[in-house]
């Protein structure tokens, strides 16, 4: 993810899917399909996290690529939506947001679930007052569900150390709960050496991060200490052996 306004070479693409250098692969869950991550979550999520009863559950998808996942997963916890009280929808709103505006067009285009699913443009490393507007909008101070998978690498190498661990203090700042999926350091080597196969720069802050090795672990201890966050549940590692950890604030 950047801050900064983006231009993609489809043909770099085509040579390589996964030569994006912030993430935003044109058809990213082709290769990663939903099924992947929602296999190890629990369809009882809410109800588990005590959220079943709330007037309004809020969930935000950071770094939603083109939805396929963010539908998904709200269907995995609403359950069928289609089969549902349209009066149970609306108790379930979902938000998601990526700063590639080409894959927030398509996730607009393609969204079956206009009532309860938005998604818009947005760099969470930027300004991100349009989050507390919708939070505003809703009557809440925070997203009671946040899902943050697969963007802590592209933050980290695009933004350096303290990049992400302000993303990292950002989304527990306005969340209640956290489910987070750290990308471990090998896939940092995989995405650099793909970026000098095409030719390209290498990441800025590759060479010089200081949180290295297990990614996931210096990010648990953030939110641990510095974030006034727990770790409540772990739900195993997915098939590219990423941890899926869920966090609630104290």
């Amino acid at each position: 993810m950047a801050s900064c306004a983006m231009s993609r070479d489809p043909d770099d693409e085509a040579i390589d899917p996964g030569a994006a250098p912030y993430g935003n692969f044109i058809n990213y869950y082709t290769f990663n399909p939903p099924e992947n991550r929602l296999s190890l979550i629990p369809t009882s999520l809410l109800q588990d996290l005590g959220l079943s009863e709330q007037r309004k559950t809020l969930i935000l998808d950071v770094g939603c690529n083109s939805g396929e996942l963010s539908v998904a997963f709200y269907q995995h916890l609403v359950q069928d939506p289609a089969s549902k009280e349209e009066s149970d929808r609306r108790m379930v709103h979902l938000l998601g947001f990526d700063l590639d505006e080409a894959l927030i067009r398509r996730a607009q285009q393609t969204n079956p679930l206009h009532d309860s699913i938005t998604f818009i443009p947005l760099d969470v490393t930027g300004d991100t007052d349009r989050l507390q507007d919708y939070l505003h909008q809703h009557g809440c101070s925070r997203f009671h569900l946040s899902l943050c998978l697969a963007v802590t690498m592209w933050v980290h190498l695009n933004h350096g150390d303290s990049g992400l661990l302000l993303l990292l203090s950002r989304l527990a700042s306005i969340s209640q709960h956290l489910l987070l999926e750290a990308q471990p350091w090998k896939c940092y080597r995989s995405a650099a050496r793909r970026l000098r196969k095409l030719g390209r720069s290498d990441f800025d802050h590759f060479k010089t991060l200081e949180i290295r090795g297990d990614v996931a672990d210096h990010a648990r201890e953030h939110l641990e200490r510095r974030c006034g966050m727990e770790l409540i549940q772990s739900f195993g590692s997915t098939a590219w052996d990423r941890k899926l950890m869920l966090f609630r604030r104290r």
